[in-house]
């Protein structure tokens, strides 16, 4: 089978896209999160510890000099991204466990029991009707 007819076969399946529609939701929930967390969560809580803006929130390691950038350690924005991260994370959480309980469990059948059992299981029952 050629490649190219492996990868058709792959890419019309239904996983395949549903898996790009979740990548491409993702992506966007992934936008709005940053968003909620950046212009609506971020600035309470920064007036909240003193009016302090996280996004400024930074440490300078080597100052700028002829030419060159300083070197900055930003830790606001880090705070802002674990912020981010939280919020998705509780969010599929939530997401996975309402999927979870909506699907229906599957009845446990009755384990198979080999044909050996089976036939002991007869043989018993016939000795016990003759005896």
């Amino acid at each position: 089978m050629s490649v190219l007819k492996e990868f058709k076969e792959f890419a019309v399946k239904g996983n395949a896209m549903d898996m790009a529609v979740g990548i491409i939701i993702g992506a966007a929930f992934g936008k709005i999160v940053s968003s909620l967390v950046a212009d609506v969560i971020m600035p309470p809580i920064g007036i909240i510890v003193g009016g302090v803006d996280f996004t400024d929130l930074a440490i300078t390691l080597k100052a700028a000099s002829a030419g060159a950038p300083a070197v900055v350690l930003s830790y606001g924005k880090f705070i802002q991204t674990v912020v981010d991260f939280t919020i998705i994370a509780f969010a599929i959480f939530l997401l996975v466990k309402g999927m979870n309980t909506m699907r229906k469990p599957e009845p446990e059948s009755a384990p198979e029991v080999p044909n050996q059992e089976k036939l002991l299981a007869e043989i018993r029952d016939l000795l016990r009707k003759k005896g």
